[in-house]
């Protein structure tokens, strides 16, 4: 048996749980999701917690009674307290500003980049260089920074780029440290 998959999930007060046949519904104060749950798996509400029931005892379904149960939880959190995700711009010359629901990049390129945020997720900038996206969503919150990311990822040689707060960056010796 899983020992994630059998943990029932806690549901917090000012969070409404709401079953729609396999598919779990949640509605709180950051918004509101939904997670459907794989087959083989049936989501019951008891007590005050979330618990999701295997049917089968097959390969598949075992894999996925786990994940099933990571993804309610992660949705009954981000629709009662949210997630964060901080990213740091590093670089000369390198910014970034809101501009609307977008964001404005100047990562070296001829051009400013124009990022547009997806329905759920906000950003805050401060100092032009920490942009702190926010949203209930985590697996949206996580692809969006994924994508931010990628527009100037971190240079082994420099540092300069785009990384997650706290992301070590491996630094390469240049060609003159290194032909001694």
């Amino acid at each position: 048996m899983s020992r994630i998959g059998k943990k029932p999930i806690p549901i917090p007060q000012g969070v409404k749980i709401q079953l729609d046949g396999s598919t779990v519904q949640a509605e709180g104060p950051k918004g509101k999701l939904a997670q459907p749950v794989p087959a083989g798996l049936a989501p019951r509400v008891a007590d005050g917690m979330i618990v999701i029931d295997r049917g089968s005892e097959d390969r598949q379904t075992r894999a996925l009674h786990g994940l099933a149960r990571a993804l309610v939880a992660n949705m009954v959190t981000g629709v009662k307290d949210g997630f964060e995700r901080k990213l740091e711009i590093v670089g000369i010359g390198y910014r970034a500003q809101m501009q609307g629901k977008s964001i404005q990049l100047a990562l070296g390129y001829s051009h400013p980049i124009l990022f547009p945020l997806p329905d759920g997720v906000t950003a805050e900038i401060d100092k032009q260089t920490a942009i702190t996206l926010r949203g209930a969503d985590k697996a949206l919150l996580g692809q969006t920074a994924a994508r931010l990311r990628a527009l100037r990822k971190p240079d082994a040689y420099k540092g300069k780029g785009i990384r997650y707060a706290g992301e070590v960056v491996r630094r390469k010796v240049g060609k003159k440290a290194g032909a001694k």
